[in-house]
């Protein structure tokens, strides 16, 4: 499992209100051939959608945001495309984030932090289907 990921060419929205880990994310995206177009938070991501849904494949979104949350973002995002994949990211677990009614079982979820390698795995696992 030591293995690279492949990478795509596949263009990716990502909304993350942390600088670091919002540069980290493109950086690694990008040097694995994916168009990567970032938001630093809710809002924003929802404009930058509206403006780039007809290139975007998927929106990794953190869940807790400045303004809207992730999912707030990702509901708005369904009505311009409603089959956009979604990749939604927390410092809080799965379970936590459920109880709270963020998200549901069957979404694509992450805990942060995340390896290079896992995000890369995922991003494309998701595209794939």
């Amino acid at each position: 499992m030591n293995e690279l990921p492949k990478g795509g060419n596949e263009t990716i929205l990502v909304a993350e209100d942390d600088e670091t880990l919002r540069k980290l994310t493109e950086t690694v995206l990008s040097q694995f051939g994916y168009a990567v177009i970032l938001a630093e938070d809710g809002d924003d991501a929802i404009e930058k959608f509206k403006t780039h849904n007809d290139v975007i494949r998927l929106v990794i979104l953190d869940m807790i945001m400045p303004g809207k949350s992730g999912r707030e973002a990702y509901d708005s995002m369904k009505v311009l495309k409603p089959d956009i994949r979604a990749l939604f990211a927390s410092g809080y677990t799965a379970d936590i984030i459920q109880k709270r009614g963020m998200i549901d079982p069957q979404v694509d979820f992450v805990t942060k932090p995340l390896s290079p390698i896992d995000l890369l795995r995922k991003v494309r696992e998701i595209l794939d289907r």
